[in-house]
C-alpha cells in the first residue's frame, strides 16, 4: 500500500512540474532576460491563460529589439489576438528600417489585417516588381489592328496598400491606355515606327491613382500587325447592303408579279362582262322582232356584214371564223 501511494504521489509531482513548467516558461523567461528583453513570468502565464504562444510573442519581441525596433508585450499580443501575422510584420519592420523606409507598427499591422503581405510589400517597394500584360488588341484610325505586349514596372505604395486596387487594376487601366493610344494613331504605321509613344502617352494619364502600386515605367515589349479590321467590315457591310438590296428587288419583284395577277383577274373580269353584254344581243333581237321593230330583210342584211366581216378576218389571219348561219343569195 506504501508503494502505490508513493508511485502515485511520484506521478502528480510529474505531472505537476509539466504544468508548471507550460504556464511558467521558464527557459523562454531565461532566454528573454540574457537578450535584454523585460519580460515577467506573470506575463508569460497571463499569455498561456489567454491563449497566446510565449514564444511567438517573445522571440519576435527579441527580434525587434535587437533590430532596434521598440516594442512591448502587448502590442505584439493585441496584433496576435486580431489575427495577424506577427513574425511577418517583425520582418518587415525591420526591412523597412534597413531600407531607410518610413514604416510605423501601426501601419505595418494594418497591412497585414487587411490580407496583404507586408513583408512582400516592403520587398516590393525596396526591389521594383515587373508585371507583364497580356495581349491587348487595338485597331489604328486606317484599320489595321495591333497586338501589344506591354511590361510595367511598379513599386508598392505603403500608404496606399489599405484600401489600395491590386494589380488587376494596373493591368486594366494599361490595357485600356494601349487601347486609346493605338486607336488615336492615324496609320499603323506611326505606331510601329514609334512604339515609345504609346507608353508615354499611357505613363502620362496618371493610371496608379487609387492603387497599391506607383506605376514606375511602361515599356513596349513587343507590337504585332493583326487583321485588317477595316476592310473586313467594309466586306461585312458591302455583303449587308448586297442582302438589302437582294431584299428589295425580290419585294418589288413580288409586287410586280401581284399587280400583273391582278391586271389579268380585272382583264377577266371586263372579258366576262363583255361576254355577258354580247348575250343580251339575241334576246335584244328577238325583242324587236316581236315588236315589229326590225324585219327579216334586215335582219338577214346584218347576217351578211357579220359573215363579211368574218370573211376578211379571216383571210386577213386576225380574227376567228363566224359561228352564225350562212346567209342566202
Amino acid at each position: 500500500m506504501g508503494e502505490v501511494s508513493f508511485i502515485l504521489v511520484v506521478f502528480l509531482c510529474i505531472v505537476a512540474f509539466f504544468l508548471f513548467m507550460y504556464f511558467v516558461p521558464v527557459g523562454l523567461w531565461i532566454t528573454a532576460i540574457f537578450a535584454g528583453v523585460k519580460v515577467t513570468i506573470g506575463e508569460l502565464i497571463g499569455m498561456r491563460i489567454r491563449k497566446v504562444p510565449p514564444s511567438i510573442i517573445v522571440n519576435s519581441l527579441i527580434t525587434a529589439t535587437k533590430a532596434g525596433i521598440p516594442l512591448t508585450t502587448r502590442e505584439l499580443e493585441t496584433h496576435y489576438l486580431a489575427g495577424g501575422n506577427v513574425p511577418n510584420v517583425i520582418r518587415a519592420l525591420i526591412s523597412a528600417d534597413k531600407a531607410n523606409i518610413t514604416l510605423s507598427f501601426k501601419q505595418a499591422t494594418a497591412i497585414d489585417l487587411a490580407g496583404r503581405d507586408v513583408f512582400q510589400a516592403v520587398q516590393i517597394s525596396v526591389n521594383p516588381k515587373v508585371i507583364n500584360t497580356p495581349k491587348v488588341a487595338a485597331v489604328a484610325a486606317d484599320g489595321i489592328q495591333l497586338i501589344a505586349i506591354a511590361r510595367v514596372t511598379v513599386r508598392a505604395s505603403l500608404a496606399q496598400l489599405v484600401g489600395g486596387a491590386g494589380e488587376e487594376t494596373i493591368l486594366a487601366r494599361v490595357g485600356e491606355g494601349i487601347v486609346t493610344s493605338i486607336g488615336s494613331a492615324v496609320s499603323h504605321k506611326e505606331v510601329l515606327a514609334n512604339p515609345d509613344k504609346i507608353s508615354k502617352l499611357v505613363l502620362s494619364r496618371g493610371l496608379d491613382a487609387g492603387t497599391a502600386f506607383e506605376i514606375l515605367s511602361i515599356d513596349i515589349a513587343d507590337v504585332d500587325v493583326g487583321a485588317n479590321i477595316g476592310a473586313k467590315l467594309q466586306t461585312d457591310q458591302a455583303a449587308a447592303d448586297l442582302r438589302v438590296a437582294e431584299a428589295k428587288a425580290e419585294e418589288r419583284r413580288a409586287m410586280a408579279v401581284a399587280v400583273e395577277q391582278e391586271m389579268k383577274a380585272k382583264a377577266q373580269e371586263a372579258r366576262a362582262k363583255v361576254i355577258e353584254a354580247e348575250a343580251e344581243i339575241p334576246k335584244s333581237i328577238a325583242a324587236a322582232f316581236l315588236n315589229g321593230n326590225l324585219g327579216v330583210m334586215d335582219y338577214y342584211k346584218m347576217q351578211n356584214v357579220q359573215a363579211d366581216t368574218e370573211m376578211r378576218n379571216s383571210i386577213s389571219g386576225s380574227g376567228k371564223s363566224g359561228s352564225g348561219p350562212a346567209p342566202s343569195k
